[in-house]
């Protein structure tokens, strides 16, 4: 006779550097992983045998694929999922797990347009999601990650290093002393596992920090030391680093890059866990950076 069948769970946006983490958690805790991304990844890893993927655009809300399961964890940007929440009603899911960003409040003041319509677009969305879930009578939690890392794939801390691999120094703009709280991919994937079954997170919002808190020229600091190199600072005016990031973002790549990123070096970006630590347990790791792959 076959056991009983595992609980199935779906997963958007399961190639990002969370879900790389995520994945085989939700193995290890006994679930049936139901992946949804436009891209599979190449090198399906020794847990796939639980984990099936659907080659779906989510921003077609009516691709999503019919699953019978228990929750929907949501890892692809957050406006694209209040679209979903009928779909999924509809499909008997009533537990949604998504990613925002402290950036709907480090960001809000910012002068660049680009930044300003982000911050417009994660307001929306969690206002949709808690309209929507309350209409549907779903069981949201939104995590507000700070820094995020896994340095290899992320867009923080990995190139930073890869700058310092390259050119041997880094540049900052004055003392670089604005507080940071970078937090690790793996300990957001974790919170998703501690939060999902808890109902005291049910129809929540959570900022979802570091477990150290570091001024900007430290955390590079320490980038510097995990790669076994001298620590070499260029410190640069602030009119000379807004020109050259203007210059730079005319570069393949790096049109994300603002004036306004280089400022807020020496601004604190710091948000309180604490919430999360007492409902569910969520104990971040301190900001340790390492450059081989953690499941290697």
């Amino acid at each position: 006779m076959p056991g009983p069948a595992s609980p199935k769970i779906v997963v958007t946006g399961a190639t990002s550097i969370i879900g790389y983490f995520l994945l085989p958690r939700l193995v290890n805790a006994g679930y049936e992983v139901h992946a949804i991304s436009r891209n599979r990844r190449e090198k399906p890893g020794e847990t796939d045998k639980k984990v099936f993927w659907h080659p779906v655009d989510i921003s077609h809300p009516d691709q999503l694929p019919r699953i019978n399961a228990q929750a929907l964890i949501h890892l692809a940007p957050l406006w694209l999922l209040p679209p979903l929440l009928p779909i999924l009603s509809s499909f008997q899911i009533k537990r949604v797990i998504g990613f925002g960003s402290t950036s709907l409040f480090s960001k809000a003041k910012s002068a660049n347009d680009g930044e300003k319509q982000l911050v417009a677009r994660f307001v929306t969305a969690e206002e949709d999601i808690m309209c929507r879930g309350s209409a549907l009578k779903m069981n949201w939690t939104i995590f507000r990650p700070t820094l995020v890392y896994d340095c290899v794939h992320d867009k923080n801390i990995a190139v930073i290093a890869r700058f310092i691999q390259r050119y041997g120094f880094f540049p900052l703009l004055g003392k670089a002393l604005g507080l940071r709280q970078p937090v690790h991919a793996d300990d957001l994937a974790g919170a998703c596992i501690m939060a999902l079954d808890q109902p005291i997170t049910f129809c929540k919002a959570y900022n979802l920090s570091g477990g150290e808190t570091l001024s900007y020229r430290r955390m590079v600091e320490r980038i510097f030391n995990s790669l076994g190199k001298s620590v070499r600072f260029l410190s640069i005016p602030a009119w000379l680093f807004r020109s050259a990031i203007r210059v730079i973002m005319l570069m393949p790549g790096k049109r994300n890059m603002t004036p306004e990123m280089a400022l807020r070096m020496n601004v604190d970006l710091c948000f309180d866990h604490t919430d999360a630590t007492r409902d569910f347990g969520f104990s971040p790791r301190p900001f340790l950076p390492c450059w081989e792959d953690p499941k290697e």
